[in-house]
């Protein structure tokens, strides 16, 4: 069985469309759940699902091990980030090399990097007039979104699209592939 934690920030949508996938799986388990965020809807959202977030802090992140240690502990072989918004430190990308994964809702390398999550990167394609937008699934390395990419999936946009919109398309896009390339990637089949 591999064992998989997802970290995330915010709403967790997509932690639980990724739950909800591997729910019944007989080789990938979502084993962890954390979140850097104590009043992040996720910790809702995933009470009916039997799962405890566990809560993160930066000192625990990045200034000790205590972090790492509970992915040990966990028997974690791979982390999905799901809507996490802070830099990936060295030393967890030196414990879990190319087993760290990231969803991103543009096609990187445009509108990527620091402060672009969201809907400021739906903003930026809606003021820059983009003709499609999409998301990139990639491996995480020591800066924002410029780690390999695994997978783009695409979707056209027209002049008509709201924010709102270009936000539901990308969205409906992680959900139908985020979890199938988690799944291609940890067992290796891509």
């Amino acid at each position: 069985m591999i064992n998989i934690a997802i970290i995330a920030s915010g709403s967790g949508s997509n932690a639980e469309n990724i739950i909800k996938y591997f729910q019944n799986s007989s080789q990938v388990n979502v084993k962890a759940v954390y979140c850097n965020n104590p009043k992040a809807f996720i910790f809702q959202r995933l009470v009916k699902y039997g799962i405890e977030v566990q809560l993160i802090t930066k000192e625990g992140f990045y200034e000790n091990s205590t972090f790492i240690d509970s992915l040990g502990q966990n028997k974690i072989d791979f982390i999905i980030l799901a809507g996490f918004l802070w830099l990936i430190p060295t030393q967890l990308i030196n414990a879990y090399p190319n087993k760290i994964i990231n969803i991103h809702p543009a096609l990187l390398p445009k509108y990527g990097g620091k402060g672009m999550y969201g809907n400021h990167v739906h903003a930026a394609v809606l003021n820059n007039r983009e003709l499609e937008t999409g998301i990139t699934i990639h491996l995480v390395n020591e800066n924002y979104d410029e780690g390999e990419i695994l997978f783009q999936a695409k979707c056209s946009i027209i002049p008509e699209d709201s924010l709102e919109k270009i936000a539901e398309k990308v969205h409906n896009l992680e959900y139908e592939h985020f979890p199938r390339i988690i799944e291609q990637v940890v067992l290796k089949t891509i």
